[in-house]
């Protein structure tokens, strides 16, 4: 069921001295991206790459840089977070979002939020609350709100809410319209097939089989599966992991996706120990199915096997394809990006070096999935849209790509 694509190593990859060590990596999602829209998803990636150097390089930690990177594909209107997310039964946007700081080890999200421009914003304020403590009498902090409940609490901690029909694009708001009448459709069919099934004909007429109504004839399938996120290491060797999304189209209102759960939509962790490698995950694709296997923290702990590539084939291959959590399921969705780093062997031997050895992958069983990588010694991002090979099938195979990037400086 795996196709394993030899390993490549980007433009990137340095051997020379820089001023400082960090990498951000983006995806604008796992789902399927058309050829006609190919300049806009690496433009949101590259955009969102700009903006999170741009923090990094001006002294801020992974944390800052990752949400950053996120606001950007938030407002972008061709990803499926924010900005131009799906509408659910309801005709509403409800998005879903959380970060993860690897250092502290602290997680903000939410879910089924409504009225908020930027959910990754109230992930990030939810976060940032919990580090100070317990609240009046002795209360936890809320590290998780979804619904009304978590658009109430954005307001109150000088979040400014945003009217749905802001958010909502045209892009968005036709796709709707016509999986609306799919739906229609298809409702009308399956009553045909009862009334025929006990006698009873009618006037339909000849209509054909509607199975696949969130299936798009023209291009609009990537809008279904694309959740962004962003994975980031800082000059301190810190790594963050954010992820939003506006779920799947046409979804019920209420659904809470992989983006808003814990160890499902995200993952950071630093290295605890010399030997241990720091991890951050960003995951996208079909809610449910990264819900029910925790791909984000399942690849994260195959990051500290010697080998990353073989690591994270096995993972996603066992742990997501093969999962026994998905064993009713005969096409399962999703992809990742996953960056791991450690101290480099010469720089734990001399205190004149520092370096990061930062190695960067992304996998997805989807048809496609639009990454974009740069470090501060970049002049711009990079971009790729990775897909599966010819004649490989969409939820049964995978393809795997990815690179190394030695990031340091070297002390007067």
């Amino acid at each position: 069921k795996s196709l394993l694509l030899t390993a490549e190593e980007p433009h990137c990859k340095k051997q020379t001295e820089c001023i400082l060590f960090l990498m951000i990596f983006t995806s604008s999602g796992a789902g399927y991206h058309s050829e006609s829209k190919a300049k806009e998803y690496k433009h949101a990636c590259k955009r969102a790459c700009q903006k999170a150097v741009d923090r990094l390089r001006a002294g801020g930690l992974a944390l800052e840089a990752v949400t950053a990177a996120l606001i950007e594909l938030e407002d972008s209107p061709f990803t499926n977070a924010g900005t131009g997310s799906n509408l659910n039964l309801s005709g509403e946007i409800e998005c879903d979002a959380s970060i993860m700081d690897g250092k502290s080890l602290n997680y903000g999200a939410v879910g089924a939020l409504s009225g908020i421009k930027n959910p990754v914003l109230v992930a990030r304020r939810l976060l940032s609350e919990t580090q100070k403590g317990k609240l009046s009498a002795g209360r936890i902090p809320p590290c998780f709100l979804v619904g009304k409940g978590a658009e109430q609490w954005a307001i109150s901690h000088g979040i400014p809410a945003c009217p749905t029909e802001k958010m909502t694009t045209k892009f968005s708001l036709s796709g709707y319209k016509r999986n609306k009448r799919k739906m229609e459709l298809a409702e009308q069919v399956e009553t045909k097939r009862k009334r025929q099934l006990c006698g009873h004909e009618n006037d339909f007429g000849c209509l054909e089989p509607v199975g696949d109504i969130m299936v798009e004839g023209e291009e609009n399938n990537s809008a279904c599966l694309d959740t962004v996120g962003a994975v980031v290491v800082d000059r301190e060797g810190n790594v963050a992991a954010a992820v939003s999304s506006g779920g799947l189209a046409m979804k019920h209102p209420g659904r809470v996706g992989q983006a808003a759960h814990y160890g499902c939509g995200c993952w950071a962790e630093n290295a605890r120990d010399v030997s241990l490698y720091s991890t951050a995950v960003s995951t996208s694709g079909s809610g449910e199915h990264l819900i029910r296997t925790m791909l984000a923290r399942e690849c994260s702990t195959a990051m500290q096997a010697e080998n990353a590539h073989q690591a994270l084939l096995e993972a996603m291959q066992n742990k997501f394809i093969s999962s026994p959590f998905l064993a009713g399921e005969d096409c399962v969705l999703g992809g990742v990006i996953v960056l791991r780093c450690c101290t480099c062997g010469e720089a734990q031997r001399s205190e004149d070096i520092q370096a990061l050895l930062v190695e960067f992958l992304w996998s997805h069983t989807t048809e496609s999935m639009c990454v974009g990588y740069m470090s501060a010694q970049d002049s711009k991002a990079r971009t790729h849209i990775s897909r599966l090979p010819p004649g490989a099938v969409a939820g049964q195979s995978l393809a795997i790509e990815g690179g190394v990037c030695r990031l340091g400086t070297v002390s007067d």
